[in-house]
């Protein structure tokens, strides 16, 4: 990669490695719901911002709006709500590792999917090194914490394999479009369905009163989702889906670290562990054919 794809990836990798310390912050205060609500409309600001001045073609079929409303709904409300709900109810460092499964779950769905990126049995090894760190960190609590705690950490797991399903889906859709109409028109459907849920789901609405809160979801909003997705289209299409899936690398450092330092979030041999694990198994996914 070139000097300014590295600094690209490094920027990605660092702003959704410290989306998992946002998301814990906001959701001591409001509902996922609402937050994701918040979270996408403030998304979708910036990228209408970006789009005023750079005046990008928008597609005029019906069938390609419709294709990239459905890839909001897999890429962006669906998990966004799964690790914001499952972050109430687990640490943002579990969630960060937990979420860099996401290149397992994408290897599982190309197999099943795309005829020309097919499971090996090199790859197969990698798949159970990776979900042996994926028992670790669902054992890790006991005692009366343990319910709440596993349905967190499978609700981040099914965000995963929802990103997953993105990934292979956002190949076929998103050839031919800009970066800017990537992630807007995707991120408007999104919002749309959100915006219809939550107010039923958490009614009575109680918007956020600490000024950390609003601070949260505007960054999850305007770095989070726009940059980040500018980002991260940029890369896939200058470097590739394969090296641009190795941001996930950095989600588990980032998150560990900031959990640790700024949330006060304990540090032991399971998380370490299941860490080293999911990580060294994508390594292993990366650099086998």
């Amino acid at each position: 990669m070139r000097y300014k794809e590295w600094l690209a990836f490094i920027a990605l990798g660092l702003v959704w490695g410290s989306s998992f310390l946002w998301i814990k912050i906001a959701v001591t205060e409001i509902g996922p719901l609402l937050l994701v609500s918040l979270r996408l409309l403030f998304g979708i600001l910036a990228l209408v911002s970006v789009a005023a001045f750079t005046r990008p073609a928008f597609p005029k079929d019906r069938n390609t709006w419709l294709a990239l409303t459905f890839l909001g709904l897999i890429n962006n409300a669906l998990p966004y709500t799964l690790i914001s709900w499952g972050e109430q109810y687990i640490d943002s460092s579990v969630a960060a590792i937990l979420n860099s499964t996401t290149p397992l779950f994408t290897m599982i769905v190309a197999h099943l999917l795309l005829s020309d990126d097919r499971m090996t049995r090199s790859r197969i090894s990698a798949l159970l090194i990776g979900f042996a760190g994926i028992v670790i960190l669902l054992t890790r609590d006991t005692g009366l914490e343990f319910r709440g705690s596993m349905a967190g950490k499978l609700a981040v797991l099914v965000a995963s394999i929802s990103y997953a399903f993105a990934s292979v889906y956002a190949r076929r859709v998103t050839k031919g479009l800009t970066p800017v109409v990537q992630a807007a028109i995707p991120l408007l459907g999104a919002n749309l369905l959100i915006w219809t849920i939550t107010p039923m789901a958490e009614s009575p609405l109680t918007f956020p009163q600490l000024p950390v809160t609003w601070l949260a979801i505007i960054w999850l909003g305007v770095v989070g989702v726009a940059l980040a997705f500018f980002l991260y289209f940029y890369l896939l299409h200058t470097v590739g889906p394969t090296r641009t899936v190795l941001v996930t690398y950095i989600f588990p450092l980032v998150g560990v670290i900031l959990g640790v330092i700024f949330l006060q979030e304990h540090l032991d041999w399971q998380l370490a562990v299941g860490a080293i694990l999911i990580v060294g198994s994508i390594v292993v996914v990366n650099k086998t054919k």
